[in-house]
């Protein structure tokens, strides 16, 4: 079974994606704000895609803040997760908000909260998950 790794820091957003991909999209879901956690589970192989939350209010890592932009950076500049796909989850919808997220963070796709369209949500994830 497929894993989507969700860094999300808000707990109901969390669940309610949850659902969604369990239900719709048949995929198993881990969840995590834990920046330690999210970088153990990138390398281990044990993700397919992350959804990453782009503003994560409390997550810090080695020390200093990070947002869901930096996290996203580390991995792709990281030998071992660079292929590994991430979506950036963001309520965040101004326009030009989708390509300065994109062009800065090194995402493979955008999704802006709230999400509405479950079925187009999960073909969006589906859509980036490496063939098996």
């Amino acid at each position: 079974m497929r894993t989507v790794l969700i860094v999300e820091d808000d707990l109901i957003n969390a669940r309610v994606f949850s659902k969604i991909l369990t239900k719709r999209g048949g995929l198993d879901v881990k969840h995590t704000e834990d920046v330690e956690e999210v970088m153990q589970v990138a390398q281990s192989g044990a993700a397919d895609i992350i959804l990453m939350d782009v503003s994560l209010s409390r997550s810090v890592y080695q020390g200093k803040p990070v947002d869901g932009i930096k996290i996203t950076q580390m991995l792709k500049a990281d030998p071992q997760t660079v292929n590994l796909p991430i979506i950036l989850v963001t309520a965040h919808a101004m326009e030009g908000d989708r390509e300065n997220f994109l062009k800065q963070s090194g995402a493979d796709g955008y999704i802006s909260k709230p999400v509405v369209d479950h079925q187009q949500f999960v073909d969006q994830i589906l859509a980036l998950l490496p063939p098996e």
